[in-house]
């Protein structure tokens, strides 16, 4: 990826050797512990279904699920684990429980690094730009979650759009849709015919309700920064907790990810560390500080009325935020 070549001057190489490494242990350990949440909270919303305790419940197993999309972005980069078939495995399972197929998400994801905030080539950025309608909308899942599922019906019907998708890998998405689609169908007869709500109430309600906790963290890592080819101005790392930052799989770290996306999620924190000594300031915000200013930037003008070349969502009281408001 270009950004990685780009940014060799923020640490020593034998230090970015020593960073890549991959661990089958730290790997079993995040996305076991990650999977062992998911599990208690499931039986406990299970046993609790209908009482009180089972709100509070369904938020935090929701949470948990929607965050499993951060395992798999790890696992699409297959940096998790260091034997590479594990990586497919688990990251194929999380694909389909996620509505997001690893193929497909490997190809998106791909061009998204490679040209990160190009509006005609960013795999993660092709759409219109946001007005505050459009952005509340995808916020709350609502566009979010037809995206998904209207993609894999597309897919299925073998009609891809995607100018990142290249003619010779429409075969391969296609006919992981297709694959997809007839799971989930299986899963819905089979629910049917047992007259079983396990998949609503474990698996798809919780996940699509509780999605706008997710989007905090998806929102915060681009929106508002510059479209140069430069990961230091068009990349935003998260200020939060040990907490957040463990069901994020260290994502909050993100410009140090996206600098050096071959280095593993558990080893994000010292590489921004070396970064930092070496010259380097991301640009950070908090979750809540970030929709703040997203909300209001948004009020006042559509995103394709800023600056394409600056950052213009940045913590109150900075003097960039103030000369764009001015402008």
């Amino acid at each position: 990826m270009q950004a990685t070549f780009s940014r060799r001057d923020l640490i020593a190489p034998h230090r970015l050797r020593a960073l890549m490494q991959r661990s089958d242990l730290r790997g079993a350990l995040q996305l076991g512990s990650h999977f062992a949440a998911i599990a208690l909270t499931g039986a406990l919303l299970w046993t609790t279904w209908a009482s009180l305790w089972s709100i509070p419940l369904f938020m935090a197993h929701g949470v948990l699920l929607n965050f499993l999309y951060a395992g798999q972005h790890e696992l699409s980069h297959d940096t998790v684990f260091r034997t590479r078939r594990l990586n497919e495995i688990f990251g194929r399972l999380i694909g389909f429980l996620m509505i997001y197929p690893r193929d497909f998400d490997k190809i998106q994801h791909w061009a998204h690094h490679q040209h990160t905030q190009n509006w005609e080539k960013d795999g993660e950025l092709t759409r219109e730009p946001y007005t505050l309608k459009t952005y509340l909308l995808w916020f709350w899942g609502v566009t979010y979650w037809h995206s998904r599922v209207t993609r894999i019906v597309r897919f299925s019907r073998g009609i891809v759009l995607e100018p990142y998708i290249r003619p010779e890998q429409h075969a391969l998405v296609i006919r992981e849709a297709r694959i997809h689609a007839a799971l989930y169908a299986a899963v819905a007869v089979l629910s049917v015919v047992t007259q079983s709500w396990a998949a609503v109430l474990l698996w798809l309600a919780p996940m699509v309700v509780m999605k706008p906790v997710h989007q905090l963290q998806n929102t915060i890592e681009h929106l508002g920064l510059s479209h140069e080819d430069n990961i230091l101005e068009n990349t935003r790392s998260t200020r939060t907790n040990a907490l957040m930052r463990w069901l994020c799989w260290q994502m909050p770290y993100h410009t140090a990810h996206h600098s050096f996306p071959a280095v593993p999620f558990w080893q994000l924190k010292d590489l921004d560390g070396e970064m930092k000594k070496n010259g380097a300031a991301p640009h950070a915000m908090g979750w809540f500080e970030f929709q703040v200013e997203v909300i209001r930037k948004l009020s006042a003008k559509s995103e394709a009325d800023y600056p394409y070349d600056e950052v213009w969502i940045v913590p109150r009281g900075n003097g960039t935020s103030a000369r764009i408001e001015a402008a």
